[in-house]
């Protein structure tokens, strides 16, 4: 690897191993492989895992297929951070966006998929002892990925604000404590992990919240590490911010984005990092010395489809404004169809995802099968995949250890799903629903 070490200035000390892979094992990695294969085991719809069950959009396939057919040299390696037109057209569309110049060699950084990001991120920006805020609910592998690089996971809890009776929640009801947030930092916090739009709740943090968290960012002279891969998944006319387009931001900023979730292609695994060049070399240091390089002919696919939606941005042509339309529709129709049960979706202002609330359940089936401290959306998850045929993800598997009790009144469902999913989940819950019948 001698010869790959383009930058000789890696954030670790000299004999420095970080070895933390046990203590921050995934409880259930992404989607929750342990309901996945109930759900094969039941031939039960799948509505838990965070992926589209339909084809990506025609320019983005059309893309696929010429990267593989087209130059032969697309089959060997590329530039360890990057292909060098998929680098470009990040710089030029999402300097934009974010009001900087972005230099697609220092700035930009590609990586397996938004969560090759997040660890690199980790592993090269944390050390030990380093404290790291995560805003909770959070997607399940921000806290591994602290632990495996030796820091210390510090929660702040976003609360729900009570609604009237008969109305909907929203995700827009779910705020961080601004005092409880200041209360987290201290002199050893190094990060704090910010995922806008959110999974699970699908919060689209307002511009206002991003500014609390900018200002004591910046006084504490702390790194946010910005989850943005939703950020084209906005509803109802709410606004996605980026907080590195935010006054002093840019320079203490990493913003994580996924070409599986642009444009609905989960499994070709690219991803980006942007950020100043102080902290994305720190992360080509790991990179180069772990992947070293993504496949060359799927970042080619990438570059193709985002030269394809430039054309079209800020037009109703565009994929980014017509793909948000269409699953809001979707989303839109399951919130209903669950309600026809008892379920109380929160209305998610982004993201594939929205939680439902099962209090109601919990007050009138309580001793549902399961462990002496199992949560109890665990053993309705399983209750509800076995004998409805459906299935969702449990909320509390996003909390942190001492609070999955307060928060295991809640499921997750995705979606981002295909009409023919969303009529085998009908006819699930119709049957469901005769059941209730007295």
């Amino acid at each position: 690897m001698t010869g790959r070490l383009l930058d000789p200035t890696p954030p670790l000390r000299p004999g420095e191993v970080k070895s933390h892979a046990k203590a921050g094992q995934s409880r259930s990695g992404p989607g929750g492989v342990e309901f996945v294969k109930m759900a094969s085991e039941c031939d039960a719809v799948n509505l838990g895992q965070g992926f589209p069950d339909f084809p990506p959009p025609d320019f983005a396939v059309e893309a696929f297929q010429h990267a593989l057919s087209s130059d032969f040299m697309l089959n060997q390696y590329t530039r360890a951070f990057g292909y060098p037109p998929l680098t470009k057209i990040l710089a030029s569309f999402f300097g934009k966006l974010l009001g900087q110049e972005i230099d697609p060699l220092k700035n930009v950084l590609v990586t397996v998929g938004a969560y090759g990001a997040l660890f690199t991120a980790f592993q090269a920006l944390v050390e030990e002892g380093d404290e790291v805020i995560i805003i909770e609910p959070f997607f399940d592998c921000y806290e591994p990925m602290t632990l495996m690089a030796g820091g210390h996971p510090v929660f702040v809890t976003l609360k729900p604000d009570p609604t009237r009776d008969g109305e909907l929640d929203s995700s827009s009801n779910w705020q961080l404590d601004p005092t409880e947030l200041a209360s987290k930092f201290t002199s050893h916090t190094k990060a704090l992990i910010l995922n806008t739009p959110n999974n699970p709740v699908g919060k689209v943090f307002s511009k206002a919240e991003l500014e609390l968290v900018a200002s004591l960012c910046q006084q504490h002279d702390v790194i946010c590490i910005a989850d943005e891969v939703y950020q084209w998944l906005v509803y109802d006319g709410y606004q996605h911010v980026s907080i590195a387009s935010l006054p002093g931001m840019w320079e203490r900023t990493l913003t994580i984005g996924s070409a599986g979730k642009t444009f609905s292609a989960t499994g070709w695994k690219v991803g980006w990092v942007l950020g100043p060049d102080s902290l994305v070399k720190h992360l080509r240091t790991v990179h180069q010395n772990s992947i070293y390089h993504c496949p060359t002919q799927g970042q080619a696919a990438v570059a193709q489809s985002f030269e394809h939606e430039q054309l079209h941005f800020g037009q109703p042509s565009s994929y980014f404004a017509r793909f948000p339309q269409a699953m809001q529709r979707t989303r839109d129709h399951m919130i209903r169809s669950l309600q026809s049960v008892g379920l109380k979706p929160v209305v998610p202002q982004g993201s594939y995802f929205f939680v439902a609330d099962i209090s109601d359940f919990k007050s009138k089936m309580p001793d549902l099968p399961g462990d002496v401290d199992e949560p109890y959306d665990r053993r309705f998850v399983k209750w509800m995949i076995k004998t409805k045929g459906l299935v969702a993800i449990p909320v509390s598997t996003f909390y942190s250890v001492p609070h999955r009790k307060i928060f295991d009144h809640y499921i997750r469902f995705c979606f981002v799903k295909d009409e023919s999913t969303l009529q085998a989940m009908d006819e699930k819950l119709q049957k469901w629903k005769k059941e209730l019948r007295p």
